[in-house]
C-alpha cells in the first residue's frame, strides 16, 4: 500500500471522526478542503524549489563536461606544438574535471529522481483535493442521515447492538489511522541520501594524467608519444 492510499484512509478517519464530534459537519468539511488547498500549494511551492535545485545542478554538469573538453582541446594543441609538459599540465586539468563530472551527474540524476517523485506527489493531492470537493456535498448529506437515525433510534428505546458496533469500528478505524500515520511517517524519514565519492589520491591523479597523455599522443601523432617516451628516459 503506497502512502498516498494510507493518506486516504487517515483522511476518511478523520472525516468521520469530525462528522461524529462537529455541530457543523458542513463548515468542518469546508475546513479540511481549505487545509487540502494549503497542502497543495505548499506541496506545489516544494516542486518549484526542487526543479530550480535540478536547473542549477544540470547547469553544474554542463559546465564541468564543458571544462573537460576545453582543456583536452588545450592538451592537443599543446602536443601539435611539440609542448609535451604543457600538454600534461592541461591533462592534469582534465582529469580534475572528469571527477567534478562525475560528481555532478550523480548529484543531477539524484536530484532529478527527487524532483520526478516531488511531482508525482503534487499530482496525487491536487487529484485528492478534487475528490474531496466532490465528496463535500454527499458527506454533509450522510452527517444529516446519520443524526437523524441517531435521533431516532434513541427515540425508540435508546442504544442498541447497532450502536455497540458502530462503537467497535470507530474504535477500528482509529487503531488504523494510528498505523497508518506511524508507517507514512517511518516511509518518509526512510529516504536517505548517498554519501559524497572520494577524491582520488595523487599517485592515482598522476596515472590517470599519464595515461591521458598516451592516448592523445597515440590518436594524434605515434611519432609524437615515440618522442615523449624518449624524453622521459632521457
Amino acid at each position: 500500500m503506497g502512502i498516498f492510499s494510507r493518506i486516504g484512509d487517515v483522511l476518511k478517519a478523520n472525516i468521520n471522526d469530525l462528522i461524529d464530534r462537529a455541530e457543523d459537519p458542513e463548515k468542518m468539511v469546508k475546513q479540511i478542503i481549505l487545509e487540502l488547498q494549503k497542502d497543495v500549494n505548499q506541496a506545489t511551492q516544494a516542486l518549484g524549489k526542487a526543479m530550480a535545485s535540478e536547473r542549477i545542478a544540470k547547469r553544474q554538469l554542463d559546465t564541468a563536461v564543458k571544462t573537460s573538453a576545453d582543456w583536452e582541446a588545450k592538451a592537443k594543441a599543446a602536443l601539435n606544438a611539440g609542448e609535451v609538459d604543457l600538454a600534461k599540465k592541461a591533462l592534469s586539468h582534465k582529469v580534475k574535471a572528469d571527477e567534478d563530472v562525475k560528481q555532478y551527474q550523480q548529484m543531477y540524476d539524484q536530484i532529478s529522481a527527487q524532483t520526478a517523485q516531488v511531482r508525482e506527489q503534487v499530482e496525487a493531492l491536487k487529484a485528492k483535493l478534487e475528490e474531496a470537493k466532490s465528496r463535500q456535498a454527499m458527506l454533509v448529506a450522510r452527517s444529516q442521515m446519520a443524526k437523524t437515525q441517531k435521533n431516532l433510534a434513541q427515540s425508540v428505546g435508546g442504544l442498541d447492538s447497532s450502536s455497540a458496533l458502530d462503537k467497535f469500528n470507530r474504535m477500528e478505524e482509529k487503531v488504523t489511522r494510528q498505523e497508518a500515520e506511524a508507517a507514512a511517517f517511518a516511509e518518509i524519514a526512510g529516504t536517505d541520501h548517498a554519501a559524497e565519492e572520494k577524491t582520488f589520491e595523487q599517485l592515482q591523479h598522476d596515472m590517470d594524467v599519464d595515461a591521458e597523455l598516451q592516448r592523445l599522443m597515440a590518436e594524434m601523432n605515434p611519432t609524437a608519444e615515440t618522442a615523449a617516451e624518449g624524453s622521459t628516459m632521457a
